[in-house]
This record gives C-alpha cells, structure tokens and sequence, in this order.
C-alpha cells in the first residue's frame, strides 16, 4: 500500500458512495400498490399433536385473499443439511408454544387479526420437555421420531493424554457452569414482502443475513425452479446471528402471495421475535482443568450440554463451536470435549454473535482464573504463559496463521493500570481480566459444495464508473463500505466513483451469507482479486501507449502513472477509455474459497472450528460491588483486539465495542424466562437490555498482527471482543468481594447470597476477606 491509501482511514459507514442495496430502505417499511398483509396463527401448547385445522371461516370473509396451513408447506427444510426437520407451518404437530399452525392474507391486518380467531384447530396434548436434562432420558414422545431421547447430536473429542495431563497438574479445579438463553434483541423486527410477478416468478424482499440460503429454501419449498426465485436483502436493522437461517415467515410470506397472486408482507411482533429466537441456548458446562505450578495449563476436559428448542437449526454446528475453539486461544496439549444438542419443546436456538463459544469461554475463562489464585500467580501472566507460538496448528487440528495475543494482554494490562490494582483495590472494589477469539469465516461451507465461498463482480464502462456486483450481506458492520474502499485503494479512485449493487440474487454473485464474521475476509479478498484483475486491464492499455511493461505503472488519485517516471501519467477516465477500446466492456471477478490446508482434520465434526484466520482479544473489566444489596457498578472496560489489519478504523471500533456492549448485557441481566414451555418475558419491557445509562465507558485498542492471508492483512472484528467481557467481569467480582458467580446472569440476588454465605463460612473460620469458592 502506498502512504496515500484509502485502506486504514475511517470513511464513514453510512454514506458509501453509490451504494444500491434492494431498496435501499428497511423491509418493515417496503409497501406496494395491492400488497396484501399476512398473520400467522400460533401454537397455544408446547407439544400438541394436530388432529383437525378448520380454516373455512376465515376462508368466506370477503377481505381474505388466501389461507395455508401444514398442506402447503409439507416439504421440510433446514440450514444444514443434515437437520431438515422444520416446516414453516406445523404440519403433523405443533413442538413449541408459538410454533406456526396456520396463515391467512388479507387487504388489512385487522381483517388478518379476525380472521386468524375464526380458524378452529384441535389438539392432542402430547408430553411436553422443557428441561433439557429431562428431556435428554425421555423413553417417549419423542419431539421427533427420528431423533431418539431428544438427542439431536453428541460428539465427543480427546487429543493429547488427558491422564497424564492431570497427572501433571499442581492444581485441579472442576466446576458446573450454567448459562441462561438469550435472545438477539434486534431492534426491526423479522419482516418479508413476497411479489407474486404475472409471469409466474416470485420476488421476495426479506431481512436475511443469507439470501442465498433463503433464495434455495423458498425454490425447494414452493417447488420453484431457482431461476423463478428473487431474493432481495433491504438493509437490515440488525442481526446478530438472529437472521442467519431460513425463518418461517420467510416461507409463509411467499407461500401466501403464491396463493393469492398477489404481494403479501407480514411482519412479525416483538413476541414473534421472540418465539421465532435462534438465540443463545441454555449452556451446562462441566469443565476440569489442571495448572502446573509453574502455571502451564496441562488438561482441559469439558462436557458440554445445550437446549437447543425443538428444532435442529444450526445445532450440531453450535454445540461443535464450544468444543473447538477450546484449543485454538491458549496452547493446550491435552484436551477432552464432551457434547450434547438436546431438543426441547421451546424456540429452536440458533447461532447468536460469538456463535457457539461465549458460554464455554465464560466458563473456561472464570476457572483459569481460580487456578491463578490457587497458584498464587497474577491472572495476566498465567495467560502470558500459555500462549500459542503462531504460526501453528492446534492440538485439534486448527491453523493459526497470526497471532496478537501477546500484544493484547500487555496492551490492555497497561491501559487498565492492572498491574497497580489487582489484589490491591479496596474491598468491594476489583478488577477482572479475560482473554476470546473467534473465527474469520468458516473454512467448511454449510452447504455440500466445492464452488467458491463468495464471488465479487466488477464492471466499467466508457463512463468510468465502476460497479461493483457482491452478493455479500451488509448488516450494519460495514462490509459494503470495506469493499468500496479495498475497490478505490486497488485501482487508484475517489470512492465517490465506485457503485455497489449488493445482495440481489438476481443481480448478483452467490455469497454464502454474513456469519462467523466472513465478510470482509472473505468477500474482501473476492473484491480484491477483482479489482486487481480489473486493473490489469487498465494497465495493459495504459502500458502500451507509454511503452513500458504493465508492471512499471501505479494508479493512485484518479491517474494512472510510470513509478519511475511520474511525469508520464493519464487520468482515470482517459485510461478506461483507452482500455474499452483494447478490450471492450470491462468486465473482471474475483472469488474467494479457504485453502485446503484451512480446512480441518478428518474426524467426526472436524469440519466445525477450522477458519483462515482467527481474531484475539483482552479484556479488563473494573466493578465495584455493594456487599450489603450485591448491586455491581461496571466503572470501565478495557478492550484489546488483534483484527489484523484494521482496513476501516471506525468500523472496527464499534465492532468492538458493540460486541462488549452484548456480553456486558448477557453478563449482568439478560434471560429469557421460562414457565413449562411458556416465555415469560417476551418484550423489551420485560427482557432487560442494558441502556446507555448501565453502559460503562469502553475502551478499544486496535492491535494488528496482519493476517498474512486476510486482505490487506484484516480479519476477524464483530465478534471476538463478545466472549471475554463476561468472563472478565465475573473475575472482577471475584476481585472485590471474593465470591465466584458460576451462573449467568451474574444477577444482585446470586452476588448477595454469595457474599452472606460466604461471611457465615468466614465467621465460622476466621477467614479472610477475599477468599472463598464458587457459588
């Protein structure tokens, strides 16, 4: 990169240049001329069977223009596929409270409203499970027959010598972690509008994070050729996981408008939200540890058990995730991963930002830091000590190919002053740290295909004006930016040039969506292996009427010039122009797929965990805690991300720190709450989300290790930063009052039965202030 390079420099987010993505509004706000408006009646019980569905009432008033039920949606489907087991409306049975029985479209909602009341549906009460260690020894009524006790995966994994590890060991700690499940909150809502063309083809506008997906879901569904299928992704009011898989409206939407010939939009309530979830699932880990004296971790064995609702989802891929990335932070030799997805009859649980490895590092996190004290050791050096030496690959398999932990743990230590206040702050006052990493892209598709992750088309034509064709997904990260910069840096323009027509299916190249945090490596490297093939167009032309090598040339603030001999240079335009006419039309692409050496070992779920690259992070966290109620203040958190090269400084900041910002809410006072099957909580009036005034100060650093196969050197930097926050402020409780939370939330009722308990142990011992165990 030259010293006047576009990558590294904050343009702002929301005014990419050009950009067109769908309609460029929100798909709750898409209307059209004759739209019709969709309701779905739900399931009033946890596991019913359907006996009988009566839908004529609804069907004779005048305002309904059509009704589905099971019938038209018999062909099931699924993200993996392995686990295509849902059907967006019930079809035999009903598996959740809310689960989707029955849809109508009609000229208003209020006319939906009335006639979802008049449809009649008779139940069988079947068994319901709603507890997964129930659930998991059920001898009947299966939630599905072909998945016997409820048990929709296990694995179990063992590299290294897990007995001569422990045998190694000085210190032995082995504790059970609970974490409650939580939901995404995104602010807009699940919404689709489904055009019914008089062709016979159908456009479907929807709040994906994968059109591609949706596009191949909603063509099998309504057996449709995929040619008769548009998927158009609006911009999208946050994600986070949430919109990562088929949702049932998703289908229902197109199934109706396919039925009345004409368009249909439905958009789900916050309740809908939340029974559609694809959230964090309850998480139960039993994890055993062994440190040596000299502070090396020797052993790490955990059994892993997930609720993961009645359906399959992303459930082998989510529980999969907690076991490998077990090995890939620190440098672990000996290592056991026990894991179960057990089915319930709740909302399916899905991939949520940290996919998979938030809880288990929550747990991993608080127990190495107990064996820290056990050792007497200061909790940041013992991290220090078990560094992996990169570039390398893991005792399971995983290559790491650069590697910024070091300088994250120094850099936050010193930002933070922890050196000066660990173990020597005040009582009721202390300071935690923790350390998180996560994927830059999956390296296995989802799908069963050899064609390329991702693919990036680019045009010019005589006006010069570049366009830039992705399929990838922007959901507020600001990868359609990132492209437009990696487009202006490699052929020398004002980003202002550069149009982006995005996520169009029928317009754009297939990418596999935006999740495990792929976009910017993975399209960024598609959008740069097409820019520089767009280049080498331009320079042949420009070569050849300077008479010099291609080579020789540089493009840098809308001109093309001779490196050597800068008083030979052509503007842009000129030089498109002269390329037109060399080439024609100028057309590149570029594409994007791991190397194979990226992609894992061979045995059962290896293909889960390997990545081209992987982001790290640390985080201190400071609290004080009122012993006499247990309320926490958070006063600051310091967070050090290794994102590789940071092509778009502000973006990566508030990357980083959104990602605290959700791990702060899980940590203190996120979970949704269960009765028998029933949510209890399903509205922001009820499910607390942190507000600005409970938001610390949050500070980031940017460590840049610079991937050396990342574009530009970038990787991972929207999810990372998530998992180390928990961990760091329940070892900061720890600091302050000497008690360990092993559940989440870390909620006031715990810490202050936590710190009277501990007070009884302290009278009855003559104890010190800040000892004490789990609780």
């Amino acid at each position: 990169m030259s010293t006047h390079s576009i990558i590294g420099k904050s343009i702002p987010l929301t005014d990419t240049p050009g950009k067109v993505t769908g309609l460029g509004i929100y798909a709750n706000d898409i209307a059209v001329p004759g739209m019709l408006f969709g309701k779905i009646l739900h399931s009033p019980h946890a596991h019913a069977r359907i006996v009988r569905i009566d839908t004529s009432k609804a069907e004779a008033m005048p305002e309904v223009k059509a009704v589905a039920t099971g019938r038209d949606t018999a062909r099931p489907y699924g993200v993996l596929p392995i686990g295509h087991d849902e059907n967006a409306l019930a079809f035999d049975r009903a598996r959740y409270i809310g689960d989707n029985i029955a849809a109508v479209a009609a000229t208003s909602e209020e006319a939906a409203e009335r006639a979802i009341e008049l449809i009649e549906v008779e139940y069988e009460v079947l068994t319901a499970w709603t507890d997964p260690l129930v659930s998991m020894n059920a001898e009947k009524d299966w939630i599905h027959e072909n998945r016997p006790h409820n048990i929709e995966k296990e694995y179990k994994h063992e590299f290294g010598n897990l007995e001569e590890g422990f045998a190694q060991a000085a210190f032995v700690r082995e504790e059970r972690y609970v974490a409650a499940e939580i939901n995404h909150a995104a602010m807009e809502p699940h919404s689709t509008l489904a055009v019914w063309e008089p062709d016979g083809r159908i456009t479907v506008h929807s709040s994906t994070q994968v059109p591609h997906y949706l596009h191949r879901t909603i063509a099998d569904v309504l057996e449709l050729p995929m040619s008769q299928v548009r998927v158009i992704k609006p911009m999208v009011g946050g994600g986070f996981g949430g919109k990562s898989e088929v949702i049932p409206l998703e289908v229902i939407t197109p199934v109706l408008a396919k039925k009345a010939r004409r368009p249909v939009k439905i958009t789900y309530t916050r309740e809908e939200v939340f029974y559609a979830h694809r959230g964090r699932p309850i998480t139960i880990v039993d994890l055993k540890m062994g440190l040596t004296r000299e502070g090396k971790i020797s052993a790490v064995a955990a059994r892993v058990i997930q609720d993961g609702g009645a359906f399959g989802g992303y459930g082998p891929v989510t529980v999969l995730y907690s076991g490998a990335l077990l090995g890939a932070l620190y440098d672990v030799r000996n290592l056991r991963f026990e894991g179960r997805r057990v089915l319930t009859n709740k909302p399916a649980c899905g991939a949520m930002r940290g996919h998979g490895t938030v809880n288990v590092r929550f747990a991993f996190e608080s127990l190495l830091d107990m064996l820290a004290r056990d050792a007497q050791l200061d909790p940041a050096e013992v991290r220090r000590r078990n560094l992996l030496q990169a570039p390398c690959i893991t005792v399971n398999g995983l290559r790491v190919t650069s590697y910024g932990l070091p300088e994250c743990i120094e850099k936050a230590v010193e930002r933070s002053g922890w050196r000066e206040k660990n173990g020597k702050l005040p009582y009721g006052r202390g300071i935690g740290i923790a350390c998180s990493h996560y994927v830059s892209g999956a390296a296995n598709p989802i799908i069963r295909s050899n064609m390329p992750h991702t693919t990036v088309n680019m045009k010019i034509d005589r006006d010069a004006a570049v366009t830039v064709f992705t399929g990838a997904s922007d959901i507020g990260q600001g990868s359609d930016t990132i492209q437009v910069q990696i487009t202006a840096e490699v052929l020398g323009v004002r980003p202002e040039r550069i149009k982006l027509v995005a996520a169009d299916t029928e317009l754009t190249p297939v990418d596999l969506g935006s999740y495990s945090s792929r976009v910017t490596f993975m399209a960024g490297n598609a959008c740069l292996e097409a820019a520089k093939n767009m280049r080498e167009q331009i320079f042949a032309a420009v070569a050849k009427k300077f008479g010099c090598a291609p080579e020789a040339l540089e493009a840098r603030h809308e001109e093309i010039f001779v490196k050597n001999d800068p008083a030979q240079r052509m503007p842009f335009d000129e030089a498109v122009v002269r390329a037109i006419d060399f080439h024609g039309t100028l057309v590149a692409r570029g594409s994007y797929a791991p190397p194979e050496e990226a992609r894992g070992g061979k045995f059962k779920g290896a293909g889960v965990g390997p990545s081209p690259s992987y982001s790290y992070g640390a985080q201190t966290a400071e609290v004080s805690v009122d012993p006499e109620t247990g309320e926490v203040t958070i006063h600051r958190v310091v967070a050090a991300h290794d994102c590789g090269k940071a092509l778009n400084p502000v973006s990566v900041d508030g990357q980083v720190i959104g990602s605290v910002y959700m791990g702060l809410g899980q940590a203190m006072q996120e979970q949704m709450e269960w009765n028998e099957g029933r949510l209890m909580n399903p509205s922001f009036l009820d499910y607390k989300i942190p507000t600005t005034l409970e938001t610390p100060p949050i500070e980031s650093i940017i460590v840049e290790s610079e991937d050396p196969e990342g574009p530009f050197g970038a990787k991972e930097a929207g999810e990372g930063s998530l998992a180390a926050a928990i961990p760091a402020v329940a070892n900061a409780i720890y600091d302050a009052v000497g008690v360990r939370i092993t559940t989440l939330p870390l909620s006031r009722e715990k810490i202050l039965a936590a710190i009277r308990e501990k007070r009884k142990r302290e009278q009855a011992a003559g104890g010190s202030k800040k000892t004490g165990g789990a609780a």
